[in-house]
């Protein structure tokens, strides 16, 4: 079912900041959206409101064009799976998943089958018996998924799945997520304060920042197209020239700089209006070393391995700038070398002056 939030607004007792101000997102059906943010964004308060488990201040939770403000939390059809999702430690593995649909009152042959199901396709099947203390840390998550998507339900809440897990054993749990979802259908949303996380995992990414919605975009257009300054630093931008806009281009400390079509009319209402500041970004993974169209003379400052990139720090006109490159295209890179860089225009995002702290 599609999940729409209008309005949301809570503040803890005792809190001068609101913890969530005026937070409206619209989660299509069937789709998987990360909610994304650093600690205390307000994310887990944003999951418990839409859970039942916190009544917003002012606000609205709609699902499937319903408003579940006053459900009682088992009856909204949402599930919510906590960051430390214990199962219950008397109870064996296949009773744990069984026991939402035991509460529901199925019958015992019915709640083997589903059971017996739900633990194969969450890779667990011959470990219906085992208590939690036998199982893996890995295992024990994918019993919490099985638990929840056995019920079935309208909208699942993953609360940061896979923060404490091992870096292996995240990309199979990240995997497993991702193929449940895609086979069930069912629209999820999941909490993460992880970008590269949220960029693998999901259709969307809601980005909150300080209990405000900043941008809700694809991963790619929320990357390489920020709303606001905050989002583009949030996620690795850290190539910003202030200047001004003039006639479809760019004018700043390194020169006149084309624009793409369409860029220099953004955030404009009145299109008559042609000379403006603003701020210009260009992804580090998108500045290309060596000569091209509109090359310019930069130094190289210094450089930084990273494993499977290496940052390369430049000074162009006075301006630091940093690109991303592969190890070996940089590895005879040395400081205050003097080389050529290009910014390819299509890569170029302007940030309005009006939008750089929205």
């Amino acid at each position: 079912m599609m999940l729409e939030l209008r309005g949301l607004t809570k503040t803890y007792p005792g809190h001068d900041r609101r913890t969530v101000e005026g937070l409206s997102l619209t989660v299509p059906q069937g789709s998987l959206t990360a909610l994304l943010g650093p600690s205390g964004a307000g994310k887990s308060t944003v999951m418990q409101m839409i859970a039942g488990l916190q009544a917003p201040d002012a606000g609205d939770i709609r699902l499937g064009g319903k408003s579940i403000l006053d459900v009682p939390p088992e009856r909204r059809g949402v599930v919510l799976v906590f960051q430390n999702a214990p199962l219950f430690p008397h109870l064996t593995l296949a009773q744990n998943v069984g026991f939402g649909l035991r509460m529901r009152g199925l019958s015992a042959p019915v709640v083997a089958a589903e059971v017996a199901a739900m633990l194969e396709r969450v890779q667990l099947a011959g470990l219906g018996n085992r208590r939690p203390h036998e199982l893996s840390g890995g295992q024990v998550q994918r019993g919490a998924l099985a638990r929840a998507l056995v019920l079935k339900p309208d909208l699942l809440l993953l609360d940061e799945p896979l923060s404490n897990l091992d870096a292996g054993l995240r990309d199979e749990m990240r995997a497993l997520i991702m193929t449940l979802q895609r086979e069930t259908g069912v629209t999820t949303v999941v909490v993460t304060h992880d970008q590269a996380e949220a960029v693998v995992l999901a259709d969307r990414i809601a980005l909150l920042l300080d209990g405000r919605l900043a941008q809700v975009a694809a991963p790619r257009e929320i990357f390489a197209r920020p709303a606001t300054l905050a989002v583009a630093r949030f996620f690795g931008g850290v190539n910003f020239l202030a200047g001004r806009v003039t006639g479809g281009a760019f004018d700043c400390a390194l020169g006149r700089l084309p624009l793409p079509r369409g860029v220099a009319d953004r955030g404009v209402a009145d299109r008559g209006v042609a000379d403006r500041p603003g701020t210009l970004t260009i992804r580090p993974e998108a500045v290309r070393l060596g000569q091209g169209d509109g090359a310019l003379s930069a130094r190289v400052i210094g450089t930084t391995f990273l494993g499977t990139q290496t940052r390369v720090e430049l000074s162009v006109s006075g301006q630091r700038l940093e690109a991303l490159l592969a190890p070996e295209a940089a590895s005879a890179l040395i400081p205050g070398q003097l080389l050529d860089v290009t910014l390819p225009t299509e890569a170029l995002w302007l940030i309005p002056e009006d939008q750089k702290h929205g």
